[in-house]
Order: C-alpha cells, then sequence, then structure tokens
C-alpha cells in the first residue's frame, strides 16, 4: 500500500470513479497517534465466476457489432464536424451477445463485497488518503483492476486536542497547590506522567512535555505534550482557612 496526505475534503460513503473506488473509514485518536491494522469490507464490481468475463454463456455467443463493425464507436455529423460516440448498439463494447450471462445478465461484472486488510500509519490526521493499488474494481471488458483510496477521519479524544503532532490537554489544580508548588500526575497518551508545578503558577500557564505527542508522519520524531493548568478557586471557605 501507499500512503498520500491530502486535505481536501471527502464525500461520504462509497464513490466510483472509473474503476478506482473512495472509501471512508473513521478511526480513533489513539489509532491516528499509534497507527493499527483494520478490515474493511468493501462493496465493489468483480469479474463474473460464472462466465470468467465473458458476458455469454460461451463464446459462440459472441458476434461483432453490426453497427460499428466491432470498433465501438459510430461516428456523428454535427455541421463541419464529425464527432465519435459510443455505439448505441452494443454499449461501445464492439460486439453483441446472443446468449447472455444468466449471472451477470451480459454485463461481464457483477457486484461482490471483499473484505480488505488495511495498515494505517502512525501520525495520519482526518483527511489523509491511503492508496490500495490493484484493489479497486475489476475493469470492464476485462480492463484492469483499479486503485482503492482510503480517506481517513479521526474521532475526536475526551481529554486530548491536536495541533499537527503536537497535542494538549487540561488539568485542573486547587489554589494551595498552585501556590505552593506540587508534583502533579498528569496523563499522557501511554499512561501517566509526573510534572512539577513551581511555586506561585499562574491559572492556564502552559508546561511542555516533550516527546509525549504524536509521531511525525514523515518521520522525525515525535510532537510535545503541552499541559495547561486551570485552578480552581475554592467556592467555600472555613473560618480556619479564611
Amino acid at each position: 500500500s501507499e500512503f498520500f496526505s491530502s486535505s481536501g475534503g471527502a464525500s461520504t460513503g462509497r464513490e466510483e470513479r472509473g474503476s478506482d473506488l473512495q472509501y471512508n473509514m473513521e478511526i480513533s485518536f489513539d489509532d491516528a497517534a499509534f497507527g493499527s491494522s483494520k478490515e474493511i469490507d468493501v462493496p465493489r464490481m468483480e469479474v463474473c465466476d460464472s462466465c470468467s468475463g465473458l458476458g455469454a454463456e460461451s463464446e459462440k455467443d459472441i458476434n461483432f457489432c453490426g453497427s460499428c463493425g466491432g470498433t465501438g464507436q459510430q461516428r456523428v455529423q454535427q455541421g463541419f464536424f464529425s464527432v465519435a460516440t459510443s455505439c448505441r448498439s452494443c454499449g461501445g463494447r464492439g460486439k453483441t451477445i446472443a446468449n447472455p450471462c444468466k449471472t451477470c445478465h451480459g454485463q461481464t461484472r457483477i457486484s461482490k463485497t471483499k473484505r480488505i486488510r488495511v495498515n494505517v500509519p502512525a501520525g495520519v490526521s482526518s483527511g489523509s488518503r491511503i492508496k490500495l493499488t490493484g484493489e479497486g474494481e475489476d475493469g470492464p471488458n476485462g480492463g484492469p483492476s483499479g486503485d482503492l483510496y482510503i480517506v481517513l477521519s479521526v474521532k475526536e479524544h475526551s481529554l486530548f486536542e491536536r495541533d499537527g503532532a503536537d497535542i494538549f490537554c487540561e488539568v485542573p489544580i486547587s489554589f494551595s497547590q498552585a501556590s505552593l508548588g506540587t508534583d502533579l500526575e498528569v496523563p499522557t497518551l501511554e499512561g501517566k506522567a509526573r510534572l512539577k508545578i513551581p511555586t506561585g503558577t499562574q491559572t492556564h500557564k502552559i508546561f511542555r512535555l516533550k516527546n509525549q505527542g504524536i509521531v511525525h508522519l514523515r518521520g522525525g520524531g515525535r510532537g510535545d505534550l503541552h499541559v495547561r493548568v486551570v485552578i480552581e478557586t475554592p467556592t467555600k471557605l472555613s473560618a480556619r482557612q479564611k
């Protein structure tokens, strides 16, 4: 498979582009951060098994089209110009079928669903595309198979926000912790980490934990985790606290 990064918008569902296919896949925040392997069921057109793509019960049932002489095209005169169009009699195939295949009804292909494994690399984001060569639809009339393009959509995380390879989160601390300082346990993508809060920390102060973000897609290490502390002001104080 090949990976392509794209910022363009993707349509929903399954979209056919000739014999190429586009499939939209939603993944979790962790899948995007660490990579994953997924199986998807892709509906596509494949060569008919019953007739092996002939479209007829046998080769004897296939004849050259008498309207276009087997070329698949007809020329239409429009004023001074002659325009080539697909033959209406044979649909551009250049052949006619006397006894069509009972499975595909002469279309040479049938709709099937194939289960395909997709390897998602670490560091992808919404709009990223993965190309699977040859996993699109079988070409009509014996043409080559197209490609399958997986367009990724990443779900939001309950704690973290992302900006490129960096991630951000907010952690509440008490008024006393901010005033006196403390060692705080903060969440990361891979568990917990210790963060030293110095004396006199102000609310919305941001601390950076290096290499605790998301892997750079094109290589070059990982991003950072930015922890924003928010001081929780007490609403009720005892006489001693006052």
